[in-house]
């Protein structure tokens, strides 16, 4: 009972706080949150049974029925105590990793590499890594490129081949919730980046795709960054 109340008042402050995001996608949020306010009724009728019940019961529990008991309610407790007292946290750099963030499929169908082949420079303005990542899955035709600038939000996820003069400038994708969520992002060319920005830190890039002149690394092509902006981390760090 007590995990379940600690749950309980968990998600409702993170549903309060705009922050439930953070771990599920937010179609569901409405649909978690009745079901947090019905498992609340549920929790305080089954506190109501509980009372009454010891009320009538006479028996009087054993010695280790109630060594369980107590050793239970500080395991609870202490989970419990975790669940409200842990700042929620967005998934970082280490977990992109993890999950490979050059060979993921997500977004492999967001644009169409024909449809946008002769749009007008401003077209790629509200293109997201997500976007350009699926650009990338179905042509590294450089000349394809030329007069599509690139400016993108994201935070820097150090290249596997090259982390010394790679990074990436990814993007969680989510489509349920951050166990799925699955990394994307595009390769950034800039030798020694580490004595300038951090793994993890968020950044707005802007330039243009060439090829890339790392030789351990095996992408094809890499942006050419004219101009890297720290930014705050998004209210909403995910894509959907």
């Amino acid at each position: 009972m007590v995990l379940v109340a600690a749950v309980t008042v968990a998600t409702a402050v993170l549903a309060v706080t705009n922050q439930l995001q953070l771990y599920i996608h937010p179609r569901y949020i409405l649909f978690t949150v009745i079901m947090v306010a019905i498992g609340g009724v549920v929790l305080v009728a089954s506190l109501i049974a509980r009372s009454a019940g010891q009320e009538d019961s006479e028996e009087t529990p054993g010695r280790a029925s109630r060594a369980f008991s107590y050793i239970g309610l500080v395991l609870a407790a202490a989970l419990a105590v975790g669940m409200l007292a842990l700042p929620p946290a967005t998934l970082t750099s280490a977990t992109a990793q993890q999950r490979d963030v050059s060979s993921t499929t997500v977004g492999a169908d967001t644009q169409d590499a024909a449809a946008v082949a002769s749009a007008p420079a401003a077209a790629f303005s509200s293109f997201t890594v997500i976007d350009w990542a699926s650009l990338l899955r179905q042509t590294t035709d450089v000349s394809f490129y030329r007069d599509k600038p690139v400016s993108v939000v994201g935070f820097i996820v150090p290249d596997s081949e090259d982390p010394d003069n790679v990074f990436y400038v990814s993007r969680f994708f989510v489509t349920c919730c951050a166990v799925d969520a699955q990394p994307t992002g595009i390769p950034i060319y800039l030798p020694d980046w580490s004595a300038t920005f951090d793994a993890d830190a968020w950044v707005q890039v802007s330039g243009t795709f060439e090829t890339n002149p790392s030789s351990a690394s095996t992408q094809p092509l890499a942006v050419q960054p004219s101009e890297i902006t720290p930014v705050e981390q998004p209210s909403d760090p995910y894509l959907y």
